[in-house]
């Protein structure tokens, strides 16, 4: 859970810049980290899922996301 707070606690630029195309694997890694800390079989799945088509479409979620709400969407807390 330590890899999670780390990243909850990015400042925003930095967050933004992880956001971008090929690098948003690391939001794909937040995703399938948190969803194994907290035993969400959902949250693990959509987390290696955005692994490999996050690079390529799910970068654009993540930006309006992290934007907004100063996170990227995780779809359950």
């Amino acid at each position: 859970m330590n890899f999670v707070k780390a990243m909850d606690n990015l400042p925003f630029i930095l967050k933004l810049i992880l956001a971008l195309p090929g690098l948003d694997i690391v939001w794909g890694i937040y995703r399938l980290v948190k969803g194994v800390a907290k035993k969400n079989l959902f949250l693990t799945i959509v987390g290696i899922l955005w692994i490999i088509p996050g690079a390529v479409i799910c970068w654009v979620v993540d930006l309006i996301t992290v934007i907004i709400n100063d996170r990227p969407t995780v779809f359950v807390d």
